[in-house]
């Protein structure tokens, strides 16, 4: 009976944490706006019938999820990212009421919509949006509030993306070298003959599939070596994300598409960790986090040996979040001294081989890249974005000075969902912006 017991919440807690693996397509089914927590977990102890546990089949997926998001650390373990020791750094801010009525038309044919509809349409949790280094709009829904930390799923791509290309800037990394040259463990994996920068760029040609419906995939697997529960005593699979990424196949040749694949991210955490000596978790903290004036504490979600998950697990405030917005915006600097290399945000925003992202078939995302980990449009005002499921994004307009950060809990995950109301939204918000006076200082 115990060792039935065991396996069942092993498998059931593996289900649960490939909803949190933040790969596109995911999906649940549509359901109505709730308040922010519909009385989930509310009592000393909640009802049972109000009660969410990780090994929950649903704990990431209809009500459930707009707890959820902002309360992983009570889920499930985690590695804390320090912040300083120093005051929190203000935010200027200059509000303007008059962007809830700013108006776009979504892409998907429906009828005009506002800024403020769109919030509401999208399941936001959070919006803030920087304009010139201030604060211009800033408003709060769901679990969220000034100080919640919330989860950012498939934007911690983006943030190890980051980490990654600071680190080739300064030299500490080759992105010509073999990934099985900078971590021998994986030479003999599909990662052993790709470039640091083939995976940078996920496009690697790995035999791993994502196909949630196949419960022989590899995603499951991966869910499974990922948890921190004690396995079951017949289990004999890897134990850690590091010991599944050994496993993975090849699959065609390294270059020729973009594939987005999660185990990128967590391969290039382990090249960085093997590199520095450091957590991807540890290496922003000392250099990023503590240096930025945050507010409070972020943090990553990790498995049973303390990995950070690079792929998908950090957490952090919304106004944090837009710091670090601000600082890619700015090229890396703060108050005037280098925080992150500067070449290391020209690399982001150069992108990556727009033949290559085609081949995905992203068909909302025609002329597209993808590079460090971050999706760049090629539009007009070169913004580029860090993008995860249920509607999390940053979005930096360098031409429009903006930065705008959105924490969601839409009901599904893939960004097709959201896209039609949210990318003309932000092109929008941009032109009405840099339409505004000058305000002085």
């Amino acid at each position: 009976m115990k060792r039935t017991l065991t396996t069942a919440l092993f498998n059931a807690f593996s289900a649960t944490l490939s909803t949190t693996l933040l790969l596109a397509g995911t999906a649940f089914a549509q359901q109505a706006p709730t308040d922010a927590t519909s009385g989930w977990m509310q009592g000393f102890p909640p009802p049972e019938e109000r009660t969410i546990r990780f090994t929950d089949d649903d704990y990431f997926a209809g009500d459930k999820l707009r707890w959820t998001v902002c309360h992983f650390r009570e889920l499930m373990p985690t590695a804390g990212v320090r912040n300083g020791t120093g005051a929190a750094r203000p935010l200027p801010y200059a509000l303007d009421p008059a962007i809830e009525e700013v108006s776009f038309q979504p892409t998907d044919g429906d009828a005009p919509m506002t800024w403020g509809e769109a919030f509401e349409v999208n399941r936001s949790d959070g919006l803030l949006v920087l304009h010139r280094g201030r604060v211009v709009y800033e408003r709060y829904a769901g679990c969220l509030d000034e100080t919640t930390l919330h989860g950012v799923m498939s934007v911690t791509k983006s943030i190890t993306g980051l980490i990654g290309e600071s680190l080739v800037a300064e030299g500490t990394l080759d992105e010509s070298a073999l990934v099985g040259e900078l971590v021998p463990e994986l030479a003999d994996s599909a990662f052993g003959d790709a470039t640091l920068r083939q995976v940078l760029d996920m496009t690697t040609a790995l035999d791993y599939s994502e196909d949630y419906a196949d419960p022989e995939a590899d995603v499951w697997t991966y869910a499974r070596a990922g948890s921190p529960l004690p396995p079951p005593s017949d289990y004999t699979g890897p134990r850690s994300y590091f010991a599944f990424l050994e496993t993975v196949e090849k699959a065609g040749e390294h270059g020729e598409a973009f594939g987005y694949r999660t185990i990128n991210s967590d391969a290039l955490g382990w090249i960085i960790a093997r590199a520095t000596g450091q957590s991807v978790a540890d290496w922003l903290a000392e250099h990023v986090w503590s240096r930025l004036g945050t507010e409070r504490e972020a943090f990553y979600t990790v498995d049973s040996i303390g990995t950070p998950f690079a792929g998908g697990g950090f957490n952090a405030t919304l106004r944090d979040l837009g710091r670090l917005g601000q600082l890619i915006l700015d090229e890396g600097r703060l108050d005037g001294e280098e925080v992150l290399p500067a070449a290391a945000i020209a690399r982001l925003r150069e992108g990556g081989s727009k033949a290559a992202f085609a081949k995905a078939g992203y068909a909302a995302l025609d002329g597209w890249s993808y590079r460090g980990m971050w999706w760049v449009s090629h539009d007009d005002h070169g913004a580029f974005a860090a993008r995860g499921v249920h509607g999390q994004t940053i979005w930096i307009d360098p031409t429009a000075e903006m930065v705008i950060v959105r924490l969601a809990s839409h009901p599904v995950a893939a960004n097709a969902a959201t896209d039609p109301t949210s990318l003309p939204a932000y092109r929008a918000l941009a032109a009405y912006l840099m339409a505004q006076p000058e305000t002085p200082e």
